[in-house]
């Protein structure tokens, strides 16, 4: 699944009239970079939500050549990450596979990620342990990022276990906007949970229960969350001697 429904505030006023995932990035938008990759580790069938500027997104998609194919989905009311994905599974909108309990990847609609000596969505899949864990999510050296990301998510011990920063923690260690879950993630719902809510509440679940995992990536990625953030990565790209001292 593909999360392209944010509003992009952060992102505004290049957000104002389109959405975040239709911004340009060396020449494609973000949402073609993201799909682009899916089709290269052979995924046939993408769930692409949208929410802000809904019909550019159905349009984009329905307008983009080849592979892979796309189902969109709709949001009148924002669902949040968590939320989104469990209505995509809830209609049966990735088919057979994951229907059947196959693993499936979520990316964030503003991902943008240059691979290293293997992609990151290969490393992700052959690191996939399927008794021991419901989620493994990439992440990425905050001391490696030029863009603004805080004090970090996540701290990793030496098996990838990972454990959320505490309130005085400076955590090495950046979500990088791809995951790898299995829809057991989801199974275990409960009544009190929301129809919008975020995937950090399924995290901290299989956190406590010793179900998750950190994969470190080996390439370069990008934190595109302002438009400074987008200039200086077009930068980066079109001149690295430059782009990668900031």
């Amino acid at each position: 699944m593909l999360l392209a429904a944010g509003l992009g505030a952060r992102m505004r006023p290049l957000t104002a009239e389109t959405a975040k995932p239709l911004l340009r990035l060396a020449g494609r938008t973000l949402l073609d970079h993201a799909l682009d990759r899916l089709a290269a580790a052979g995924v046939a069938r993408v769930v692409v939500n949208g929410h802000w500027h809904a019909e550019r997104v159905r349009a984009h998609l329905a307008a983009r050549p080849g592979g892979p194919e796309t189902v969109f989905r709709p949001e009148s009311t924002l669902l949040d990450t968590g939320g989104a994905v469990r209505a995509a599974l809830a209609e049966g909108l990735f088919g057979g596979a994951v229907a059947a309990g196959a693993p499936f990847f979520i990316v964030n609609g503003d991902a943008f990620w240059l691979d290293g000596p293997h992609p990151a969505l290969a490393r992700l899949a052959e690191a996939w342990a399927e008794t021991e864990i419901d989620a493994l999510l990439l992440c990425h050296r905050t001391c490696q990022v030029a863009a603004e990301v805080g004090a970090g998510d996540f701290l990793l011990d030496p098996w990838g276990r990972p454990r959320r920063r505490g309130a005085r923690d400076i955590a090495p260690y950046v979500f990088a906007g791809v995951q790898l879950v299995s829809p057991r993630l989801f199974a275990e719902d409960d009544a009190a949970l929301p129809a919008a809510f975020s995937m950090n509440r399924l995290w901290d679940r299989a956190i406590a229960a010793g179900r998750a995992r950190a994969l470190v990536h080996d390439g370069l990625w990008f934190h595109l969350s302002t438009p400074p953030d987008l200039a200086a990565a077009e930068i980066a790209l079109r001149h690295p001697a430059i782009g990668m001292t900031r």
